[in-house]
């Protein structure tokens, strides 16, 4: 069964379970020598607390070890860990934790063999192994183990995208008839018959040179329009879209478990934070 640090498990844990924080107790023996500090928890699928990581300091020993939360009693009132009977000699028998490693069976075996009693008679097996059989180190009857759940609905805000329209741009051709108007010139002759000044001049018979034929010739032009098409940008159009934000608001009922307690007798009864331990 694979085991998760308590952050990993749930990052909101603090909020989900509420009261202490267990990663913040210090661990003593029963005859009250602090040993260490719980460093993390390890849970498994179901978020029951299978480990406290504990960080030692007995003398020159200093490593991260992992204690079966069933050798632990958590009091959370005096804001500490008791642990039964935890040694130096265990210390450095077990295997060092590391933030890195992948705690498997073959790890918890190692652990599991150093806390079990020599004289314990039970085959266990670890292809078919679970935590209840041993309950001398996952077993949680201690009066601070023990865990009420109180859960509450929260409304949760998600969005996606769906399409509602479409806009298609394009162009089309549209017909007009244009004029234009150019001048243009046409040469043309023009024959004028005047009246001889020097009528009564007579003329010297050998100047006069009689003859049949073209006398002079003129080219006659004139100009003729032409007419063609050329192409010019007339207008551009840029297509854009532009994001108008709006804010929806929704509202239901939601509902949340409160703590009912009931007491009978005469003692002084003190609220600390039930949830935070959920080992049970």
């Amino acid at each position: 069964m694979p085991l998760y640090k308590l952050e990993t498990y749930d990052p909101n844990y603090r909020e989900t379970f509420g009261g202490d924080d267990v990663r913040t107790l210090h661990l003593y023996t029963e005859g009250g020598v602090e040993v260490g500090a719980v460093d993390d928890v390890l849970v498994d699928d179901n978020g029951r607390f299978r480990y406290l990581v504990i960080d030692t300091s007995l003398d020159s020993v200093g490593k991260k070890i992992l204690l079966p939360i069933g050798l632990a009693r958590i009091n959370y009132p005096a804001k500490c860990v008791y642990v039964d009977g935890l040694s130096k000699q265990q210390v450095e028998q077990l295997p060092e934790y590391q933030e890195h490693i992948i705690v498997d069976e073959e790890f918890e075996e190692k652990v599991r063999n150093v806390y079990r009693s020599p004289i314990s008679s039970i085959n266990y097996s670890r292809e078919n192994y679970t935590y209840e059989q041993e309950p001398s180190l996952y077993g949680l009857n201690q009066q601070y183990h023990q865990t009420l759940r109180l859960y509450e609905e929260r409304l949760i805000a998600d969005k996606h995208r769906i399409k509602t329209g479409e806009v298609a741009v394009g162009k089309h051709i549209e017909t007009e008839t244009a004029r234009v108007r150019v001048p243009i010139q046409k040469e043309r002759i023009v024959i004028d018959r005047v009246q001889a000044t020097a009528t009564s001049t007579v003329v010297d018979p050998n100047e006069i040179k009689f003859q049949e034929g073209e006398v002079a010739r003129i080219e006659v032009y004139q100009e003729t329009p032409e007419i063609h098409k050329e192409t010019f940008v007339r207008e551009e159009v840029r297509v854009r879209k532009m994001v108008d934000r709006d804010m929806v608001e929704a509202e239901d009922i939601i509902r949340r478990e409160e703590l009912d307690i009931n007491t009978s007798g005469d003692f002084n009864l003190r609220e600390h934070g039930v949830g935070s331990d959920q080992s049970s």
